[in-house]
């Protein structure tokens, strides 16, 4: 039996511990939109929050049942879930929906023909945003603009030298103001999402830049960088944690030698300057403007 999984939905809700994980933000996952057609038997769907994406993984799930497979949706109440029964009743399901756990889950089965999956899926397909020029697609961070802390980085950084590292590179916005220098010599980007790993590559295609899908916290400590760049999370599952950040410092410092320069934004609010201090020999803000904190840290 097949059974599909997409995202850690809470252990309240029984997920299944013999599924193919499907969710783009957990490395080594399956594609979900690359299961065939028809082959699966139940799908397990912890919804995500925005409208586009979240509509596009319910028709690949969707799409990836048998006749008589089984569909169980979750999401918070306020993060998609008061609109999952609509969604999934557009596509041509008859759905029981039931409050849990401040969430909402809606399971159906699928019988007969189902509508609107085409255009679904198209919504929340790769596409090449005309607004910014660059390639990215729904659920992708600041997915159809460039997030305003990420600009005012890649603005201020000077003429990066030697090796180096984009940590939660995004689509590969920072990546490419880092490879304008002539003395870069290899640049990785790293991001916990396929999605926007896949669309940097589309984006950044200087032969010295590479993109890889991990989560950053777990790379090694190298200990050879010159330098690294980042604007790091602080949000996960949709709520501010600022240890990500936190994590995300420590693990530069892990990864540069000394005399190597960190460069990161941060949003005002957050308080990274102990952190900094605490893993990097010398800390300076280099502005502090418009909601955003840019610091130079060196080890």
């Amino acid at each position: 039996m097949t059974v599909l999984l997409y995202g850690r939905p809470p252990a309240v809700f029984d997920p299944p511990a013999e599924a193919i994980q499907t969710s783009p933000l957990i490395p080594g996952s399956a594609a979900l939109e690359d299961v065939a057609p028809g082959s699966a038997e139940a799908a397990v769907i912890y919804a995500p929050p925005g409208a586009l994406e979240r509509r596009a993984v319910l028709a690949h799930a969707l799409r990836a049942l048998k006749p008589g497979g089984r569909i169980d949706a979750m999401a918070l109440k306020d993060k998609g879930g008061s609109r999952l029964k609509k969604e999934l009743e557009a596509f041509g399901l008859t759905v029981v929906d039931e409050p849990k756990a401040h969430h909402r889950r809606c399971r159906a089965t699928v019988h007969g023909r189902l509508t609107g999956l085409g255009e679904a899926i198209e919504a929340g397909a790769p596409r090449q945003v005309h607004e910014t020029g660059l390639w990215s697609r729904p659920g992708v961070f600041a997915w159809d603009r460039i997030d305003a802390g990420t600009a005012m980085l890649a603005a201020l950084l000077p003429p990066m030298k030697g090796a180096g590292a984009d940590l939660g590179c995004g689509v590969g916005v920072l990546s490419e103001a880092v490879l304008t220098s002539t003395a870069v010599t290899r640049m990785t980007g790293v991001d916990l999402d396929r999605r926007a790993v896949e669309a940097a590559r589309l984006n950044v295609t200087d032969s010295r830049a590479s993109f890889d899908w991990a989560d950053a916290r777990t790379l090694p400590a190298s200990g050879d960088l010159d330098f690294v760049v980042m604007n790091p999370p602080f949000h996960d599952g949709g709520q501010e944690d600022r240890r990500l950040g936190q994590a995300f410092v420590r693990k530069a410092a892990g990864m540069l030698k000394k005399g190597g320069a960190l460069w990161m934004v941060a949003n005002r609010h957050l308080p990274y300057e102990a952190d900094l201090n605490e893993a990097f020999r010398r800390v300076r803000v280099v502005e502090e403007s418009a909601g955003y904190k840019i610091f130079e840290a060196v080890k």
